[in-house]
């Protein structure tokens, strides 16, 4: 009987294949779920990530302090903490109120900024072909979001205080969550886990390094260069212009159309010149600053920060964008160190 039996023959068995069916779509279900599972708490991540960076930030810090006065560690992060916090103290003491006021106007005025615009490019041949492009509903909504922006000093509210409080928590004990998370690992991967954590740390520590070094450069002199052109609100510019560069190819064109704008008003000729100040100020700090702080900093490819900018956002929006940069370089450190690493070994 059996010899007549062709799937006998062949071993084929139909419970076997059924249940292995199953199993697949079983497989397949579970990872669906989980999809969507992380895609609507994908805010919470990105919260808890943006935590970990003020965290990191902290540490970061307190590094520096352990090197010049080498005293104990849980002092060097108290000192870090508090000295943060005062120097952001006295910031807004002296000039939150005028930043706050500027921007307060800018947001107010843009609409006559955008009408002034408008009736400016209307007089040449190439602006009418610009207006064409950002003409009807476009225009409505392009001009609607950046008056948002302005509105909501420039974008970043809302859960704030939960990420504060977050980076707090990590900050006060890492090796707790770091820890815990560990004790998740199997045996096997628990030496690789922590190399992994240990990596990412690092070079997150030089990627804040060299953003802040960057924003920093990027303010001073888109001020010093609007208050010669003698540009209105100058200062609520060149915070901006700061505080986008930490958005890399988006941040610095955002924060450059609301100084056009405003140029415009003052006439044509003006804007351009604004136009050239801000491209030179990127490119010098491209070409010079980014170079000299280089080795702090994570080696990323231009294109895959463009990619993870329109994927991450349109994932959770302006909150995606705004991380895409350093959840990418933790991304490019896992693959090298679990993948790339253990390839070239065998």
């Amino acid at each position: 009987m059996d010899a007549n039996n062709p799937q006998k023959q062949s071993g084929f068995n139909s419970t076997d294949f059924t249940k292995q069916v199953w199993i697949t779509l079983g497989i397949i279900a579970l990872v669906v779920i989980l999809i969507f599972i992380l895609k609507a708490a994908f805010n919470v991540l990105l919260m808890i990530f943006a935590g970990s960076l003020i965290a990191t930030y902290f540490h970061g810090v307190a590094d520096v302090i352990e090197r010049r006065i080498h005293i104990r560690r849980r002092w060097c992060v108290i000192l870090s903490v508090l000295v943060t916090f005062v120097l952001a103290g006295l910031l807004f003491w002296f000039l939150g109120a005028k930043i706050s006021d500027q921007v307060s106007d800018i947001s107010k005025e843009l609409p006559q900024l955008v009408k002034t615009a408008e009736d400016k490019l209307q007089h040449s041949s190439i602006g009418r072909k610009v207006l064409n492009y950002v003409s009807g509903n476009n225009s409505s909504k392009l001009f609607t979001s950046f008056q948002q922006i302005f509105r909501t000093s420039f974008g970043v509210v809302g859960d704030f205080y939960i990420t504060l409080f977050i980076g707090i928590f990590f900050t006060v004990n890492p090796d707790l969550y770091k820890e815990g998370f560990i004790k998740l690992i199997p045996p096997k991967g628990k030496e690789d886990a922590r190399r992994v954590f240990d990596r990412i740390s690092y070079s997150l520590k030089g990627w804040l390094k060299g953003m802040l070094i960057a924003m920093f450069f990027i303010s001073i002199l888109t001020l010093t260069g609007l208050t010669i052109i003698g540009v209105p609100m100058g200062l609520a510019l060149a915070v901006m212009a700061g505080l986008l560069n930490f958005i890399p190819n988006f941040g610095p064109l955002i924060a450059m159309i609301p100084a056009v704008l405003i140029g415009l008003t003052m006439g044509v000729n003006t804007a351009l010149i604004i136009a050239g100040l801000y491209v030179l100020i990127q490119a010098v700090e491209s070409n010079i600053v980014t170079p000299m702080v280089q080795n702090a900093m994570i080696q990323i490819p231009p294109a895959m920060i463009i990619i993870s900018q329109v994927l991450f956002g349109s994932l959770t929006g302006g909150l995606g964008v705004i991380l895409a940069t350093p959840l990418l370089a933790m991304i490019i450190v896992v693959v090298d160190e679990l993948y790339v690493k253990k390839q070239a070994r065998q």
